[in-house]
């Protein structure tokens, strides 16, 4: 028998906690009309209607935080979690009761004044604001390598299908800034691995083309794939620079056509 992590029970300092580390997949379990006057940010109402396809579209390794009413219900839908093998499950004790009456937790205050100052010192006035070429704040900390404003964006609920003026997203300006960190949070809170800009070219094709073979394994580690081409029809193997990319690209790689008697020029720019 398939051994299965058990959920947890846990209150709402703990559930706080669970939402600031990291991307969870919040669900509310109580009535729709409950859920349409007021809900924790960034929850997604979930009944026995679309259960399953909220199971099969979630990745097992994602934290699941579910609430109802009181803390009951949300107990048996952690268990169906649970028992189809999510490894993070939890249930709020008290339901979303205890969490609209708990006294606003000082380190959450602390988290929000860091994260609105460090939006105004930026130009940003939200999460999800733009500056110049579309940059969004999730783009400028992941390509600065500011793994706190990273996990904070997160947490805080910011888009992660933002694209910037070229079409790269985040995960692009972290392969830039070469933050091996930032690409762990990024992929694990589920943005678009394999993204292709306006010039057909993926984050990996960027790692390759720019010789970070640092960025091109932990991209392919990460599950990147190496077929698809550029609008000039490059793959990422075609556009590595150097020996040490073009290793890692080859063990891959099956399949790719070598780009023979043919001079690629860069993926694209930064």
């Amino acid at each position: 028998m398939t051994s299965r992590t058990p959920f947890r029970r846990i209150d709402v300092d703990e559930a706080r906690a669970v939402i600031r580390r990291g991307d969870p997949l919040i669900l509310d379990v109580r009535d729709a009309g409950s859920f349409q006057k007021s809900h924790i940010d960034g929850a997604e109402r979930a009944s026995s209607a679309n259960l399953s396809a909220i199971v099969s579209g979630t990745r097992k390794a994602r934290p699941v935080l579910i609430y109802c009413y009181h803390g009951n219900a949300s107990r048996e839908f952690a268990q169906i979690f649970s028992d189809f093998g999510f490894a993070e499950v939890y249930s709020l004790d008290g339901g979303y009761e205890a969490w609209r009456t708990a006294p606003r937790a000082p380190a959450d205050a602390e988290f929000d004044t860091v994260l609105r100052q460090w939006l105004a010192e930026h130009g940003f006035d939200g999460i999800d604001a733009v500056i110049t070429n579309a940059t969004t704040p999730l783009m400028k900390a992941s390509h600065r390598g500011e793994v706190a404003i990273v996990r904070m964006l997160i947490a805080a609920g910011v888009s992660l299908d933002a694209r910037n003026a070229d079409g790269n997203n985040a995960l692009w300006l972290a392969c830039v800034g070469g933050h091996l960190d930032v690409i762990d949070i990024l992929v694990e809170a589920g943005i678009d691995l394999n993204n292709r800009n306006d010039n057909g070219a993926s984050a990996l094709m960027y790692g390759a083309s720019s010789g970070k073979a640092d960025v091109v394994s932990r991209l392919l580690a990460k599950g990147a794939d190496p077929s698809p081409q550029t609008l000039d029809g490059f793959t990422a193997l075609d556009l590595a620079s150097t020996v040490e990319c073009l290793a890692l690209l080859r063990s891959v790689s099956l399949g790719s056509k070598a780009g023979a008697g043919t001079t690629p020029t860069a993926a694209a720019q930064p």
